[in-house]
């Protein structure tokens, strides 16, 4: 009889463990998602001497609908979102408070069209040397993306990037 007590016991510490276990793995899924926006093509142009403004380019396709809402860069203390538009053959560009991203729908930063821009640059952008960005983006849904200290207004999802600086693709159109 005890030897079955005991086996039930220890069956029983077995199982809540296992429970236990299970719980953390998925708790740090719902925390700290990896890869929830995948971006590539990404490329900074370079900038002269002086000029005090420069542009990044890129191409984001997410997991789930998310909105970009800042950026931060390691060569500037300002990054704004911007579309350009021709409008009676006239260049107008705007800036964008936040950037919508749908699920599995890829979404291009381009010249000519959306593109973050860079202002008060510390140092001109030479080709070859890496720029740093993160990204702030806002869950659009309710959904599992939870931060440990998540408040009210915060973002819930950050990515970070090097991304190079280097020459406009032929592609380019600006």
């Amino acid at each position: 009889m005890q030897n079955t007590l005991y086996q039930y016991f220890g069956r029983y510490c077995l199982l809540l463990l296992l429970a236990l276990i299970s719980t953390q793995l998925h708790a740090k899924e719902v925390i700290e998602p990896k890869n929830l926006v995948s971006i590539s093509d990404a490329w900074v142009r370079p900038t002269n001497p002086g000029q005090e403004v420069g542009a990044a380019y890129m191409t984001f396709l997410s997991k789930q609908d998310l909105t970009l809402v800042s950026i931060e860069s390691s060569m500037t203390d300002s990054v704004e979102i911007h579309n350009m538009t021709m409008e009676n053959g006239v260049m107008k560009m705007r800036m964008l408070e936040n950037l919508a991203l749908k699920a599995g729908e890829p979404y291009k930063l381009a010249p000519g069209g959306y593109h973050l821009m860079l202002f008060d640059l510390k140092k001109p952008l030479t080709v070859g040397e890496q720029v740093r960005f993160t990204l702030h983006f806002k869950s659009t849904a309710k959904s599992n993306i939870n931060n440990k200290n998540h408040q009210k207004n915060s973002p819930d999802y950050k990515q970070t990037i090097n991304v190079m600086v280097q020459a406009p693709p032929e592609s380019a159109t600006h």
